[in-house]
C-alpha cells in the first residue's frame, strides 16, 4: 500500500468558541478526563520538545504525573539529554495526542524544576523496581548492552534494598503554559483549532485559527 494514499474522515466531535472553557486549564482537564474514561491506550503519554545548543531540537515521551495553575508537570533524569537541553534553553514543547478521539493538545512554555520536596514525595511513591531503576540507568549515554543495566539494578537493590533514596540527578520539571492550543478533527480536513495566549494582564487570549 502507498502510504500516501492512507486517510482518515474525521468525525466524532467539534470544538466551537461557545462550548469551550475561557480558561485553558480547564479545557485541558476536561479533554484529558475523557481520554481517561474513554480508555485510549496510555491518555497521560505526552511527546517533549526541546531544542540543544546546536539549535537542533529533539523528541522523545514522556508521562504527565500532574498538573495545575503552576503548570504541567513530567520527573526525569536530569542528566539525560532532555536535562541537559533544558538546562541550556528552558523553554519547551508538550502534545498530546488522543488518535481515538481525534484529538491534539499542544502546549507551549518556559521549563523549571519542581522543589526537591515534590521530588521526593513522588520519587518515594514509585514501585520498588522504578526507584531502583533510576539508580541504575545512566540515561542517555551510550551502554555497551543490557546486562549492564541488570548489572547496575542488582548493584543498587543489594545497596539500598527496600529504601533507595532519590537519586541527586533524578526529579521533576514543570512546563509553565504561555500558549495552548486544542485541535480537533473535522470532517474534510477543516478542522477545529482554538489556541489560547497567555497575557500580559493576565488572563487567556482566546483565538481560532485555520487548520
Amino acid at each position: 500500500m502507498n502510504i500516501a494514499d492512507l486517510r482518515k474522515s474525521y468525525e466524532k466531535a467539534e470544538l466551537s468558541e461557545s462550548a469551550s472553557h475561557a480558561d485553558p486549564l480547564k479545557q485541558f482537564e476536561q479533554w484529558l478526563q475523557e481520554a481517561i474514561r474513554s480508555e485510549v491506550p496510555e491518555p497521560n503519554a505526552m511527546t517533549l520538545a526541546t531544542v540543544g545548543p546546536d539549535l537542533r531540537p529533539s523528541t522523545r515521551v514522556v508521562l504527565i504525573k500532574g498538573f495545575d495553575e503552576r503548570g504541567i508537570v513530567w520527573y526525569t533524569n536530569y542528566q539525560s539529554r532532555k536535562g541537559r537541553e533544558l538546562a541550556g534553553n528552558p523553554f519547551a514543547a508538550l502534545q498530546f495526542h488522543w488518535v481515538e478521539l481525534e484529538r491534539v493538545v499542544r502546549i507551549e512554555g518556559v521549563v523549571e524544576k519542581v522543589s526537591d520536596e515534590e521530588s521526593d514525595a513522588y520519587f518515594h511513591s514509585r514501585p520498588l523496581d522504578s526507584r531502583i531503576g533510576a539508580w541504575a540507568s545512566p540515561q542517555s549515554e551510550v551502554i555497551e548492552s543490557r546486562s549492564v543495566l541488570v548489572a547496575n539494578a542488582a548493584k543498587y537493590g543489594a545497596q539500598f534494598l527496600l529504601r533507595p533514596p532519590r537519586p541527586p540527578h533524578w526529579g521533576g520539571y514543570r512546563l509553565k503554559p504561555e500558549q495552548w492550543q486544542f485541535w480537533q478533527g473535522r470532517k474534510s480536513r477543516l478542522h477545529d483549532r482554538l489556541r489560547y495566549t497567555a497575557q500580559a494582564e493576565g488572563g487567556w487570549l482566546r483565538e481560532r485559527l485555520a487548520p
